[in-house]
């Protein structure tokens, strides 16, 4: 929730504006309803308007659902149960900065559209924040901010303008961004020769060779339509896809796409390994997670390893979500599923690749998917009324451009879609040419994961565990756990397994051994079965009296089998003819009101002869 505040808030500081600021968030009060997170947007949005802070202008944010093909508003939480759509949406009155949403398999057209639902009421919200600033915000003090004087740029272009041209047309991108150092460096030892004194400030200096390469990159791109690594404005970088890289796991797939790569890794465990969460409304299971991991290698660089961060926690977000979509239903693969993603270089999109790895890592770990579905980042660069939408941005051209623009699906629809804008003036006929352009780069990475991997494996890996699933009413829960867990501790004490019962009464066994499965499943179904009258059952004697013998026919369920019920001819003594422990076939006559069993062995006798 961190990023969806920052993201659309930061763009809007005025230019210069470099002071360090901090926006604290709280929910104080929550009914359980209505969701809080569009309401955490506008507030901080709020608090900077009335503050002397220079934002340039209010940003609103809602929720949009969609059920029966109607878009709602900042829906209930019981709606957004139902919603096929989850869309988070941020702008000002003017324009969108940022979108964040999940979705069943909906069209462009149907995205635009929400996005669209979604701005007409930020407009709404925004011209009531306006109107509140009008009345009680602060005067703005502007008094901090720095704008680089145009003598600074004067100074650096000269030395720097071929030197940049040439080192943007490098492709390789640590050899890049080596050079881009190297004439950093030139640019300030000539103008801040060792021992002179020099009028310019050493940080203008840095600020206007950032803005004057990204002025470089974006005049080749709209001018040439020529991309650093030599690419046209739709290619996709060369893709390698390597699955079951590794042999111990329960799936796995090493996902390239030019200079961004992923080991991903699935894994799969009985509910005990569900991840385990906790939100305002409660806690509950995850059967499905994916965690993203971002090493300081994956970039070249030496950096503190710990705790996964925000853009951790984000990126892995979006990928599990976009992935959400194509999991198979629970009473048809009863596993949960852990997908990691392990980042092991990174040029751009390391999220998309993770989606891609993913589905590739669940395919090899046999997990039955609806539909693979892949992702791509898309890219703008906009000048006035000219624009160049890219294909699979780089991360200079994240850096430098005006938008990512992450879209997941497959040619039939959209999973999911995250959007991030650094300057107003995109427009809905912009996002709808992304959008077209991002699925007919979405089904090419697609094509080519499914020339390696067509079709999910119909076995599971020799390491996973196996899972089996019974139902039983959720009456006989609690003879199955038995007083304080005694008889479901005796259960998997003597079989090795693993027993999972949800509040259904669906009984959950995961073991690596098919023998202690079927045993496991023997002593439930034995321990939950409902005596049958008429039904035979092969049972233990458990004591012999004068009148006849009690025979248990299901655990913790006996029935007498009288004397006169024993034999067809008359029975005059038990004595030699059966003892304690032995095992005999009976068949139920009757059960009454009282649950008391009545057996008979003779009847058996009788369907035998």
């Amino acid at each position: 929730m961190c990023r969806l505040i920052d993201r659309p808030l930061r763009p809007m500081f005025e230019d210069g504006y470099t002071d360090d600021v901090q926006v604290l968030n709280f929910v104080w009060s929550y009914d359980g309803v209505n969701s809080p997170e569009p309401l955490a947007i506008c507030a901080a949005s709020a608090a900077l308007v009335i503050s002397d802070i220079p934002l340039v202008k209010p940003v609103g944010a809602v929720r949009v659902g969609m059920l029966d093909n109607e878009f709602i508003i900042n829906p209930t939480n019981e709606q957004m149960e139902k919603s096929v759509l989850d869309l988070m949406i941020a702008g000002t009155e003017d324009a969108v900065l940022m979108i964040e949403g999940y979705c069943d398999f909906l069209t462009e057209e149907q995205v635009i559209e929400a996005i669209e639902a979604g701005h007409k009421s930020i407009q709404i919200i925004c011209k009531a924040m306006k109107e509140w600033q009008d009345e009680v915000g602060k005067p703005k003090d502007r008094s901090t901010i720095r704008k680089i004087p145009q003598e600074v740029f004067d100074a650096v272009e000269p030395i720097a303008k071929t030197l940049i041209e040439k080192a943007l047309q490098i492709a390789d991108k640590q050899s890049r961004e080596e050079e881009l150092a190297s004439i950093k460096e030139k640019v300030e030892s000539t103008l801040f020769p060792e021992g002179e004194e020099s009028a310019l400030d050493a940080t203008e200096v840095k600020m206007a060779f950032k803005k004057i390469q990204s002025h470089y990159l974006r005049k080749m791109i709209l001018d040439e339509k020529r991309r650093s690594d030599g690419r046209g404005t739709r290619d996709i970088r060369a893709i390698d896809i390597e699955q079951a890289l590794l042999p111990r796991t329960h799936g796995s797939s090493l996902f390239t796409r030019g200079e961004t790569q992923t080991i991903a890794v699935c894994t799969l465990g009985g509910e005990s390994m569900a991840q385990r969460f906790e939100t305002l409304d409660g806690d509950g299971l995850k059967r499905f997670y994916l965690q993203y991991f971002f090493p300081p290698f994956s970039v070249g660089e030496v950096g503190r390893f710990g705790p996964p961060g925000r853009r951790e926690i984000g990126h892995g977000k979006l990928a599990e979500r976009a992935l959400n979509a194509v999991l198979p239903a629970q009473d048809q693969f009863p596993y949960t599923i852990r997908v990691e993603s392990n980042i092991t270089e990174s040029n751009g999109s390391s999220s998309m690749a993770s989606v891609c790895g993913g589905c590739l890592a669940m395919m090899d770990a046999g997990v039955p998917i609806k539909r693979p579905v892949s992702g791509i980042a898309m890219g703008l660069i906009l000048e006035k009324d000219r624009h160049v939408v890219l294909s699979d941005i780089l991360g200079i051209e994240d850096a430098l451009g005006d938008m990512d623009f992450k879209i997941t699906g497959d040619s039939e629809g959209i999973t999911a879609f995250q959007m991030d804008i650094k300057v107003e003036g995109i427009t809905v006929n912009i996002m709808r040419e992304a959008l077209e352009q991002a699925k007919e780069g979405r089904i090419h990475i697609l094509n080519k994961m499914l020339e390696v991997c067509p079709t999910a494996n119909t076995q599971l890996s020799e390491y996973a565990p196996r899972i089996e699933t019974i139902k039983i009413k959720p009456s006989k829960i609690g003879t199955v756990v038995g007083p304080g867990g005694k008889q479901i501790r005796a259960i998997i004490e003597e079989t090795g397994v693993e027993i999972d019962i949800d509040d259904s009464g669906l009984v959950s066994i995961s073991s690596t051994s098919a023998k202690g499965i079927d045993r496991a499943r023997s002593i439930i179904e034995g321990l939950t079965a409902e005596v049958e009258i008429g039904r035979s059952y092969t049972g233990k004697v458990t004591s012999v009296v004068a009148f006849g013998i009690f025979v248990e026919i299901l655990p913790g369920k006996e029935g007498l089998c009288h004397i006169s019920e024993f034999d067809h001819a008359r029975t005059e003594s038990l004595e030699g003819l059966v003892k304690q422990g032995d095992q005999v076939t009976v068949k139920v006559l009757d059960v009454n009101d009282r649950g008391q069993v009545k057996l008979s062995r003779k009847a058996i006798l009788a369907k035998q002869a």
